[in-house]
């Protein structure tokens, strides 16, 4: 078994689909009945036992300093090509830290904190099954658990990717210098972190699965859905 030593959130991103309430307020940060989604995801990591954890923050930095008052242990990594560059670039300026870590986003509502435990087998995604149609990330899995396939355009009978991945020291180093080669050398800007390893490099990766249901996390895309998870902010759809 592996451990978890260390977070990496992913908070950097201008949640355009979650206008107008994003217009003042960094989409991580939005309350949800009365939680900041954010929190939800730090509670999840201190109650496992991981209390090292990097934000990495962009579209209105300034915002997150709020954190530090109840987490003090928390640190804010800044990505200063947040509004030029997809996600990798959130990444690679937190790359020093991706070695047995947790790298999920900050935009998702955690309902079960278990999810985010420390202790793993192999570097992979949170994953559920699904049995109807999807049009997220789609992994095929064999028999031993490992990861054959990817969709990006989604399918049916299939493991959904989850944004929560854990990475052991030696995958952490290997993504590190993926990670290097795609953003600095190919300057390959647009694309997800997540790709690197999925799409770029696949040979270079062994990775499983974390089994989870849906209904122990939410991730919340656009208004629409927000609204549905709290009636205040039915005035927006």
């Amino acid at each position: 078994m592996y451990k978890v030593k260390r977070a990496i959130i992913m908070a950097a991103g201008m949640g355009n689909r979650m206008h107008p309430v994003t217009l003042t307020t960094p989409k991580p940060l939005v309350k949800v009945n009365g939680k900041r989604m954010i929190e939800t995801v730090i509670d999840g990591l201190i109650h496992n036992g991981i209390t090292e954890i990097y934000i990495v923050v962009g579209y209105l930095k300034e915002q997150f300093e709020v954190l530090k008052e109840s987490y003090p242990n928390v640190v804010l990594i800044e990505n200063p090509y947040y509004d030029q560059c997809n996600n990798i670039s959130s990444l690679y300026v937190a790359r020093d830290y991706i070695e047995d870590v947790i790298i999920l986003d900050g935009d998702q509502y955690i309902y079960n904190d278990q999810i985010l435990t420390a202790e793993f087998e192999i570097s992979g995604y949170n994953a559920v099954w699904t049995e109807e149609y999807t049009d997220e990330w789609l992994m095929t899995v064999d028999d031993q658990g490992i990861v054959t396939h990817c969709s990006r355009v989604g399918g049916n009978k299939g493991w959904q990717l989850y944004s929560i991945s854990r990475w052991t020291a030696e995958c952490g180093r290997q993504l590190k210098a993926d990670l290097e080669e795609e953003f600095i050398v190919k300057k390959n800007h647009q694309i997800y972190w997540d790709d690197v390893a999925m799409f770029c490099y696949p040979e270079k990766y062994r990775l499983g699965i974390f089994k989870m249901k849906k209904e122990d996390i939410c991730e919340i895309d656009n208004i629409a859905e927000l609204a549905e998870l709290d009636s205040s902010y039915q005035q927006y759809v």
